[in-house]
């Protein structure tokens, strides 16, 4: 990681803390701890689920602007796959992931946290994505994931504004999951995380593929996927222990191991 992120194993959930004050400005060195932490998290098989977090005050509240101010498009041009790359590090982990907001999730931030499968609100946090201010648009991930998550009229009623939202209005257009008092932000997510983390690490994990990769597929095709992926679990021990245990207690009562 780096001295802006660190990755804390806890059990078997990471948390992937950002950590740099005042208010977590996405940099270079967050860009470069984010892909470090992610590529960890995909790799190790003791970690079942990832918590997304800034700490108590803030998640992260944009992009740093004095970088972009001396970049000449060759710049940006060059340095800008390493921004969307470090993002899609964060989406590509094949666990849940939940993002676990407070203060402000504004530019990159809300595009980091658009990465997350769910997204804890605190009922005093800010969303947005307000590029459009400093006259440029979203560049990692805010102009398709956005629309994916909540249509494409809300999308760009955000991005071609570039106001702020509130806790309230994010959950009702879709944007968050769950809306939480701050101080119950962290908790929140870590108890949905423990709950993935019980789960069949397989099942989930091909879930995820299914759904993330058949949304960027025709139906055909993700039906093939799934149908593709159905068919793998059943050589797993999972699959033997979770039907076995339907079958003599009932469902929700497995004990599974990931294999």
């Amino acid at each position: 990681m780096t001295d802006t992120v660190r990755l804390e194993v806890e059990g078997a959930v990471a948390t992937i803390r950002v950590d740099r004050p005042p208010v977590n400005a996405l940099n270079s060195e967050i860009q470069d701890g984010l892909r470090s932490a992610a590529q960890e998290c995909s790799r190790r098989e003791d970690i079942r689920a990832v918590i997304l977090y800034g700490g108590e005050k803030v998640f992260v509240a944009g992009a740093d602007v004095k970088e972009f101010h001396v970049m000449s498009p060759q710049e940006m041009q060059r340095r800008g796959p390493d921004l969307t790359g470090a993002l899609d590090a964060v989406a590509n982990i094949p666990k849940p992931v939940i993002a676990a907001v407070t203060g402000y999730a504004l530019g990159g931030g809300c595009e980091l946290a658009l990465t997350a499968d769910f997204r804890i609100s605190a009922d005093s946090a800010r969303w947005g994505q307000p590029e459009i201010l400093l006259g440029i648009i979203p560049g990692a991930g805010g102009t398709q994931r956005l629309p994916r998550l909540v249509g494409p009229a809300k999308a760009k009623d955000l991005i071609y504004t570039g106001r702020f939202v509130d806790a309230a209005e994010a959950l009702d257009i879709g944007l968050v999951d769950v809306v939480v008092p701050a101080e119950q932000v962290y908790p929140t997510a870590r108890a949905m995380a423990e709950k993935f983390a019980s789960g069949p690490a397989l099942a989930l994990r091909a879930a995820k593929a299914a759904i993330d990769q058949g949304l960027n597929a025709d139906l055909a095709t993700g039906l093939k996927l799934e149908a593709f992926l159905f068919a793998s679990l059943f050589a797993t021990e999972d699959k033997q222990r979770g039907i076995e245990s339907f079958l003599s207690n009932g469902p929700g009562k497995a004990d599974f191991v990931g294999n």
